[in-house]
């Protein structure tokens, strides 16, 4: 329709000379109709190309999220959890912005630079080859700032990735910040990655820059070519080799022509800016999970028996070390196994075999006689409940949080897990009690509540295998002797691992390994093993004497006290 009205417009003018109105009216009718066919047509483009691009951004922010659910702790390392966010976000609007400008521009634009040339070439073919010979530089033009800025926008996103794993780093240890007081060198350092970031888009935004002078240049001088000669052939030919409307029509298909081209100059960087994003995104759909159910697993958990066949386990296949070697371990089932160890000695990497958090490298983990790689993942991860040694509450209520472990438990099961978890006594103390608010990342509770209220998070999936990565440790131990009870005494039946620094935390447990530099060296009972003497005896021997030491300095400090005040 647009192209249309700059040769009505000829018609019209060319008309303006005539004693009669007819013509003027008839051709300014037609030009009414056209412009508001026009006007409704462009308004529908818009909003469904708006409605195109948001339900695209909708449905790749949806299923870059599906697939993160799929993937495996070493999937997420791989990554990196600032690089998914930002792909999930930054990368996706880029893509959202260039496919709202491509399903509409990309199309109407070129259909104007052809449909406008093409009408040019009816009114006076010879003219209109300025057009055609200016359209091959333009895209010379394009293609060159194309490859020069692209390696810039790739270097880009790695700059973005780095400064927000900086930002999120910053904001889950803003506690540590402050008492160290590191505010200022924090500061520095996300000024230096801004200041990369800023550096970046400078660079690429003054190559970009030339971008429409050029194409102003190109499609002006092009205009004023056509004016220059036209003006020419109408007097030199007195209008008879071309009018005075066909001349403005030409100009006005030249503006057609420049304003299609800007818009896919504004669209070629749009979509310089999202390939890198669209690439990113594409890597995340693309990437296959290193952990994965197998087909027809199995769906039924025998029973809680854990077995260590021979394991090794690195975390990636560059590692030159293995963070555990040769482990093998035999857990009966509804059985308590106590682990102690140093920082390092791969605890934790341990327990999270059992689940298939990772795969182990060489050797087998066996539960309920099966092979964890037969089992359906969900089946497993139901049947195993862990407490890690980081604990994570999500922003809700305490019942919603607890409904984690399982969604259709009643209030008097929810309460029952929490007594067995020495949590209710202070829930109740909450004005809302069980509908107490907590707050993202469970910061208005302290690191013990927490322990506890993710242990009877746990409790409530009823599971065959619970594991406790630490997650007393900042309970008192009278507590923590509570919790143990509670677990003897409730689930009998449920295989327990306890993962623990103090001794006393582990040594009613039927069979207590240690561990050292990914092994085990020790293991056997309590009494065993203060038998033998060796690093769980010194251990024991050590907390002992600090136990000791801490109560003897608090009773001296209570009969000085009690002297003064005499």
């Amino acid at each position: 329709m647009e192209v249309i009205i700059p040769f009505l417009m000829a018609k019209l003018i060319d008309h303006m000379g005539e004693r009669s109105i007819q013509p003027v009216v008839y051709y300014g009718v037609w030009l009414l109709v056209i412009s508001f066919i026009s006007l409704f047509f462009g308004a529908a483009a818009a909003a469904e190309s708006s409605k195109a691009s948001c339900g695209l951004a909708k449905n790749l922010r949806q299923d870059i999220f599906d697939r993160v659910q799929t993937y495996s702790f070493h999937d997420i390392d791989r990554f990196s959890e600032a690089s998914l966010v930002t792909r999930m976000t930054t990368d996706v609007t880029n893509v959202q912005n260039a496919f709202a400008m491509l399903v509409r521009g990309a199309f109407r634009a070129p259909l104007m630079i052809i449909f406008s040339v093409v009408m040019a070439i009816s009114i006076n073919g010879k003219m209109s080859l300025i057009f055609l010979v200016m359209i091959p530089i333009l895209g010379i033009i394009i293609f060159g700032i194309a490859i020069k800025t692209h390696p810039i926008f790739v270097r880009i996103f790695k700059r973005y990735d780095a400064m927000n794993n900086g930002v999120q780093e910053n904001i889950q240890g803003m506690r540590v910040v402050k008492s160290f007081v590191r505010e200022d060198y924090e500061k520095d350092k996300f000024h230096k990655e801004s200041e990369e970031v800023r550096h970046d888009f400078t660079h690429v935004e003054k190559i970009l820059a030339f971008n429409t002078p050029s194409m102003q240049a190109c499609v002006f001088a092009s205009i004023t070519l056509i004016s220059y000669i036209g003006a020419r052939l109408i007097i030199s030919t007195k209008g008879s080799a071309l009018t005075t409307g066909e001349l403005s029509s030409l100009i006005n298909y030249g503006v057609q022509i420049l304003v299609a081209i800007m818009m896919l100059s504004f669209i070629f960087v749009l979509c310089m800016i999202a390939e890198e994003s669209a690439e990113r995104i594409a890597e995340v759909l693309s990437y296959d999970a290193t952990i994965t159910s197998p087909e027809n697993g199995l769906t039924q958990v025998a029973d809680g028996r854990v077995d260590f066949d021979h394991v090794s386990f690195k975390y990636s296949d560059r590692s030159k070390k293995y963070a555990l070697s040769d482990v093998s371990l035999h857990i009966p089932s509804g059985s308590t196994l106590g682990i102690i160890g140093g920082t390092g000695s791969s605890k934790s990497s341990l327990v999270q075999l059992i689940s298939r958090l990772y795969d182990v490298s060489e050797g087998s983990v066996s539960v309920g006689g099966e092979d964890v790689r037969k089992y359906n993942l969900t089946v497993l991860r139901d049947q195993v409940a862990c407490v890690l040694q980081k604990n994570v509450l999500f922003s809700g209520t305490i019942s919603e949080n607890l409904r984690w472990g399982d969604p259709d438990a009643t209030d008097e099961e929810i309460r029952h897990a929490c007594e067995l978890a020495q949590a209710d006594s202070f829930i109740q103390e909450f004005p809302d009690k069980y509908q107490t608010i907590i707050a993202q990342g469970g910061t208005n509770v302290s690191g013990g509540q927490k322990q506890r209220l993710c242990i009877a998070r746990a409790l409530l999936k009823k599971p065959k295998i619970l594991i406790l990565d630490d997650s007393t440790s900042a309970v008192d131990t009278k507590t923590d002797a509570l919790i143990r009870k509670a677990f003897r005494e409730e689930i009998p039946d449920t295989t327990k691992i306890i993962i623990a620094q103090r001794v006393s935390s582990v040594q009613d447990a039927d069979n207590i390994i240690v561990m050292d530099g990914g092994r085990i060296v020790e293991q056997g009972t309590h009494e065993e093993l203060l038998a033998k003497h060796g690093i769980y005896r010194e251990v024991y021997d050590s907390q002992t004497r600090s136990a000791q030491q801490d109560e003897t300095e608090t009773q001296t400090g209570a009969q000085n006290q009690e002297g003064r005040n005499a």
